[in-house]
């Protein structure tokens, strides 16, 4: 899902910029593959594409597989994994990838709330 892979990439950039490691193309790439391939098996084992906005299993699985793959991607191609990384990653990545799903899931009901009090007249 887009929302996925820019909350990947958003993670990659504001990390690189925080370390003063730059933003070109080949860095950023360097940086986020492992990720996004851990993405990619996480929308896959879950079939994100039926129930993208899902938290549940949805935003929780493509979460834990973007992480645990993504680390395990990186320390194979050499890349670093301490601890404080794989805490800051899990954190970082949990706030946004069901982060986006939360507000996903609260505009039905606050539109249907909405719609209530006025009349069932929408926005």
């Amino acid at each position: 899902m887009l929302a996925d892979v820019l909350c990947v990439l958003a993670f990659v950039v504001i990390g690189r910029a925080s370390h003063q490691h730059g933003e070109s193309l080949a860095g950023v790439t360097s940086t986020a593959w492992p990720f996004l391939v851990g993405l990619a098996a996480g929308e896959a084992a879950t079939r994100a594409w039926r129930r993208p906005a899902a938290l549940v299993p949805t935003g929780v699985g493509v979460w834990l597989a973007t992480v645990a793959l993504g680390q395990l991607l990186r320390a194979v191609s050499g890349q670093g994994t301490d601890a404080a990384f794989i805490a800051v990653s899990a954190v970082f990545l949990g706030l946004f990838l069901l982060g986006w799903r939360l507000v996903a899931g609260r505009v039905p009901a606050l539109r249907s709330r909405r719609a209530s009090r006025n009349g069932g007249g929408g926005w």
